[in-house]
């Protein structure tokens, strides 16, 4: 999609499941299922929406999915159902590789945003595992943890990661340092604001609510607005106001931003972006009956 002068993809990476009564909080199942149907252990279909822009001379992916280092066991827990790589869908989405990302962008580093930075390689031995048995190498069994995106520069406020490095009893699961210190380890890994603009147009916002240093996405081109919610509106289904995941840290505070953005965002006409939708991942906004809903794009 041309998006201004840039080229705008969203790049899923695989569905997966979380429990329904966490994604809507005090919304009785009885009402919240009626418009995200559970599985028989209570958990409801999502996705992982990834945000590939090119400028011409920068292509930024913002967010990189669940990742692919899961075992069998965990596979299971989160109903992970990966039907290609993620370097495959890039590739076939945007035209390009892992190799060509040139800056990587996290809203916050829990393990279904920040899972892909990362991926297992089996450890290198130069002339390969027959030389390395002639030289009576023993080769590790465990594979490396190594970054996917070997040539960017990998981006998250400073705020957030002093969070993920220590984490709140709450969300501290969510925090797998695999998904982050691969990159200090090679220097990729920069600390920034809690608002900052790494590429003229987009812009990066710490929103309290779902948790203390998440960030909001917001990208102006052409004038027309991308906006993507990140957790604070993880799907078309949490559009009503009362509808906060019990994931939420300070609930109270969605709450007021959704009561603030989201009237901002019918207004204006904004293409809105749900990153955990499985189904319609990119909207705009109408008013029905007083209500704002989702509105999916002509094709």
């Amino acid at each position: 999609m041309q998006f201004g002068d840039y080229r705008v993809e969203i790049i899923p990476d695989a569905e997966f499941k979380l429990d329904g009564g966490a994604m809507f909080g005090v919304v009785p199942r009885v009402v919240w299922e009626r418009v995200c149907p559970a599985d028989e252990l209570n958990r409801i279909r999502m996705n992982m929406n990834c945000l590939f822009i090119d400028t011409g001379t920068e292509k930024v992916l913002i967010e990189t999915g669940i990742g692919e280092k899961w075992s069998e066991k965990q596979t299971a827990m989160y109903g992970i159902d990966r039907k290609r790589p993620f370097a495959e869908s890039l590739e076939n989405i945007a035209g390009c590789r892992p190799a060509d990302i040139t800056i990587v962008i996290n809203t916050h580093l829990h393990f279904d945003h920040a899972g892909g930075n990362t991926v297992l390689s089996s450890p290198p031995y130069e002339g390969g595992v027959a030389a390395a048995s002639a030289a009576g190498v023993v080769l590790s069994s465990e594979p490396l943890i190594v970054p996917q995106f070997p040539n960017a520069r990998y981006l998250v406020s400073k705020s957030e990661f002093n969070h993920a490095e220590h984490p709140h009893e709450r969300d501290r699961a969510s925090y797998l340092p695999e998904n982050w210190r691969p990159m200090l380890d090679s220097g990729q890994l920069e600390l920034m604001p809690d608002t900052y603009e790494p590429i003229e147009g987009l812009r990066f916002e710490q929103v309290r609510g779902h948790s203390e240093t998440m960030q909001t996405v917001r990208l102006d081109r052409g004038g027309r607005t991308l906006y993507g919610f990140a957790d604070l509106v993880p799907m078309r289904q949490h559009l009503p106001l009362a509808w906060v995941a019990g994931f939420d840290l300070f609930p109270v505070e969605t709450l007021a931003f959704k009561k603030r953005i989201l009237p901002q965002a019918l207004a204006e006409n904004w293409l809105c972006l749900f990153y955990h939708d499985p189904d319609i991942p990119i909207c705009t906004l109408t008013e029905v009956n007083g209500k704002i809903v989702a509105v999916q794009l002509e094709k």
